[in-house]
């Protein structure tokens, strides 16, 4: 598998970007790992990397972006935060990532059993992770809105949740970010969200 180029970087569309990402999370649950040398890809990106895909996910051990995708070094910009939740300096980065590295694509992704998720359904208060569940709180309310209630022992609600939160992150990147806003309107970047079964290590994909 070769590492990416600048060259192979800007011949790829979003779509061909999010095309890669599907086809590498295929591998990873078929467990047929494409086969890179991580040694040689250290020697290929020390001077450069060009990453095609920028990643918010959450900081849970078992969803390493690299190994969900089977992506190697310089692939992607992997964000992680617990509950995958967006903040002014996640967005920042994402900036970044985009308008000045090139990465065709923006991918939100949750989880199921998230925890975080679960303990802003509770309405867990500890410290400065109080103010990281309280960006989860939007989706609460969302749902209830549409008459959906429970707390973290519900799993059809925490899933609810972790979708819905996905998508008002995917949402807000778009509203609050005119650089990007401005990339995706022209059809340079791409903002997609999917969430990560831990139970199977699949990732169910959605774009809108």
């Amino acid at each position: 598998m070769y590492t990416h180029s600048k060259e192979t970087q800007s011949q790829l569309t979003p779509e061909l970007a999010f095309d890669i990402l599907k086809e590498g999370n295929q591998r990873f649950v078929k467990n047929l790992k494409a086969n890179r040398d991580l040694l040689k890809q250290v020697n290929e990106t020390k001077e450069g990397q060009f990453p095609f895909a920028t990643i918010l996910s959450c900081m849970d051990s078992r969803t390493s972006a690299e190994l969900v995708f089977d992506q190697g070094l310089g692939d992607i910009f992997s964000i992680r935060i617990a509950g995958n939740v967006l903040n002014e300096d996640i967005l920042g980065s994402m900036e970044f990532a985009t308008k000045v590295v090139g990465t065709k694509i923006l991918l939100v992704l949750g989880h199921t059993r998230c925890g975080a998720i679960v303990g802003a359904c509770n309405g867990v208060q500890l410290g400065h992770l109080t103010g990281v569940l309280a960006r989860v709180h939007p989706a609460i309310e969302a749902e209830a809105k549409e008459g959906h209630t429970g707390d973290g022992k519900d799993r059809e609600f925490v899933n609810r949740i972790t979708e819905r939160n996905v998508r008002l992150t995917m949402e807000r990147i778009y509203n609050e970010s005119p650089v990007i806003r401005e990339l995706v309107d022209a059809g340079a970047v791409k903002i997609a969200g999917g969430v990560y079964a831990v139970e199977t290590g699949e990732v169910t994909f959605f774009e809108d």
